[in-house]
């Protein structure tokens, strides 16, 4: 059964076969490969190293976690499996990106976002707590201050 390991700290000069070369001391490397960023094809610093025996997986973990590769200190340590969804910004299709927060509903569950200003209503909307709280701000005139209104500056 293979093991993978998380080496970061890299740096951003090693290559897979400069990976593959530093791990491969301990046992049988299956794959070494450096994560690279999509856009502009440079190292992230990070990259897994797979074994394919679990005994050779653990040696490599006390000789080289926090040694020196390629002028860097390198940890390594078992890699953890995702179990989150990654977030990102939408689909990569090109299509509309992804609303941020839950959803379409407005503050108190009322109506949809776009449509609070437009009369949505809906169960939690209170027209007159609005309309009371409007009022409590008067005229907008003079608050004392030598400002006019809400932050309205003369």
């Amino acid at each position: 059964m293979s093991k993978k390991l998380f080496v970061g700290g890299l740096s951003w000069g090693t290559t897979d076969d400069r990976l593959k070369e530093a791990f491969g001391r301990f046992g049988e490397v299956t794959e070494a490969k450096i994560i690279t960023d999509r856009e502009t094809g440079r190292s992230r610093g990070f990259g897994f190293v797979t074994y394919a025996e679990p005994a050779a997986a653990e040696q490599a973990i006390k000789e080289l976690d926090g040694q020196e590769l390629d002028g860097r200190t390198i940890r390594v340590n078992e890699a953890q499996n995702q179990t989150r969804p990654r977030g990102g910004g939408g689909p990569r299709d090109g299509g509309p990106p992804s609303s941020f927060g839950g959803n379409d509903r407005g503050p108190r569950g009322g109506a949809p976002a776009g449509d609070r200003d437009r009369g949505g209503g809906g169960p939690g909307r209170d027209r007159d707590r609005d309309r009371d709280r409007d009022r409590d701000f008067g005229d907008f005139g003079d608050d004392g201050g030598g400002r006019r209104g809400r932050g309205a500056r003369r």
